[in-house]
């Protein structure tokens, strides 16, 4: 499963890269990283639920959750820190079929052509994450399968990271 995440993350690093929306050099934000067990526990049940009928929304919603909790990071992390579950914070604002529509609108404050815009890309994100862990060929509903998941779970928050992270002006550069 380590192989199936690395060449995932290394061809969304490819894609975004392409689109210039992450740098050359792939972030490290390990306050936001740190918050993924806690994250992935409480999304897992909404997420995985979701997965059979919409699988686009199942893991782009990952993509917006880690983007709205970079952007968190960088405008109050001592406050945002603090919360017990950012994930339920962020889904119960409009439930969670509106949480792409709540970060765009309310975290992130895209609108108009930049809100279609990152929605089109974390869409596309999406699509190819999901096509990579069809390829894999393995059983639904096997331990396998849910590693799966949460590995293309955790490739997509890792790469909302990265887009936020460079939409906000921070830049990778090797030192």
């Amino acid at each position: 499963m380590e192989d199936f995440a690395a060449t995932l993350l290394s061809d969304l690093h490819r894609f975004l890269l392409d689109r210039g929306a992450v740098d050359e050099r792939w972030p490290e934000c390990p306050d936001v990283e740190e918050k993924w067990p806690a994250i992935a526990e409480a999304y897992l049940p909404d997420g995985a639920r979701e997965f059979g009928s919409y699988p686009i929304a199942s893991l782009g919603w990952m993509m917006f959750v880690a983007m709205a909790v970079t952007r968190m990071w960088d405008e109050d992390w001592q406050k945002y820190s603090q919360v017990e579950n950012l994930y339920e914070l962020l889904r119960d604002k409009r439930g969670y079929d509106n949480l792409d529509e709540y970060i765009l609108d309310e975290v992130l404050d895209l609108h108009g052509d930049a809100a279609e815009a990152t929605q089109t890309l974390v869409g596309d994100c999406a699509e190819r994450v999901k096509r990579a862990l069809y390829r894999q060929d393995i059983e639904p509903g096997t331990a396998d399968a849910f590693r799966a998941y949460v590995a293309c779970l955790q490739c997509m928050y890792q790469a909302g990271i990265a887009v936020q992270l460079k939409a906000m002006g921070y830049h990778m550069t090797k030192l």
